[in-house]
């Protein structure tokens, strides 16, 4: 078992490597030179970094840290320390490429370079994501809120964008810019989508478990999610089984799986894709 549990670190780490590389290259290669920002801690960095002195990875730090402080108990204690793991390897590879990579614009038009750029800072946040990982900023601040209130996740990480955005059109004086930044935010969640399902954000799961109450307390503390309860029987008569049904965002199946490998090893998860949903349900 604990060479199971050693192989899927190896590969989470391997994961959250790729991903920091891969938002850093974006940041360092497309964004900085051609002067506009996307979303998230990367968006809010550059920004920073143009307002002041200080280089973008210490602008990511600068943003996070109080963040990670402030929501380190909405965190499972490994789930935290590899958030800061992440957010600290981001920060040290955009100052790392900053100054290696000094070359004239790799891609002159800035409309390929949003497009494009988006796209790999979404595939770096996708295997960050699978490496069961965070990279920090609005994602802390959307589970900080929505664990203290109905408002959704994505909601929260909707206005912290659109505040970069609208932050940008001051900094770098120019509309169209900001019309970029938007189109590479897009272009950043598709891929995000890419790199973890292939289509839907939203899934439905089903776990068969023999510890409904423990796990589903863990699962509405650490997720805020809640489900419905179904009793069953197993084939052979033998063990009483309890169905939990729920739906989720994609985002969340990472630390789904830990809960449950942590609560209760036996258990059996499906998960489903939810072409369509109607009304509010959990």
């Amino acid at each position: 078992m604990s060479t199971i549990f050693n192989k899927n670190e190896l590969k989470n780490i391997f994961y959250i490597l790729l991903g920091t590389i891969c938002i850093s290259i974006s940041v360092v290669l497309f964004f900085i030179p051609h002067n506009f920002t996307t979303g998230g801690t990367p968006g809010a960095a550059i920004l920073l970094h143009k307002l002041s002195d200080f280089s973008v990875g210490t602008m990511v730090i600068a943003i996070n840290l109080p963040l990670l402080i402030w929501g380190m108990k909405y965190f499972g204690k490994l789930f935290a320390l590899k958030t800061v793991i992440t957010v600290a390897l981001i920060s040290i590879f955009i100052d790392f490429f900053s100054y290696t990579l000094n070359f004239d614009l790799l891609i002159s038009n800035i409309l390929v370079a949003a497009i494009f750029g988006g796209v790999i800072i979404g595939f770096g946040v996708g295997f960050i994501i699978k490496g069961n990982s965070s990279a920090g900023g609005s994602t802390i601040i959307a589970k900080i809120i929505a664990s203290n209130s109905h408002i959704k996740p994505a909601q929260v990480i909707l206005i912290s964008d659109i505040i970069i955005v609208v932050s940008s059109i001051y900094v770098f004086k120019d509309f169209e810019k900001a019309v970029l930044s938007i189109m590479s935010i897009y272009t950043t969640a598709k891929a995000i989508d890419i790199v973890l399902t292939g289509t839907l954000t939203t899934k439905v799961i089903h776990i068969t478990t023999s510890k409904p109450q423990e796990l589903g307390e863990q699962i509405t503390k650490r997720l805020g999610h809640e489900g419905t309860l179904i009793q069953g029987d197993a084939l052979n008569k033998q063990d009483d089984k309890t169905l939990i049904f729920m739906v989720i965002d994609v985002k969340k199946l990472g630390e789904l799986r830990e809960i449950i490998e942590q609560t209760d090893k036996d258990a059996f998860m499906i998960v489903m894709e939810a072409s369509e949903m109607l009304g509010r349900g959990h």
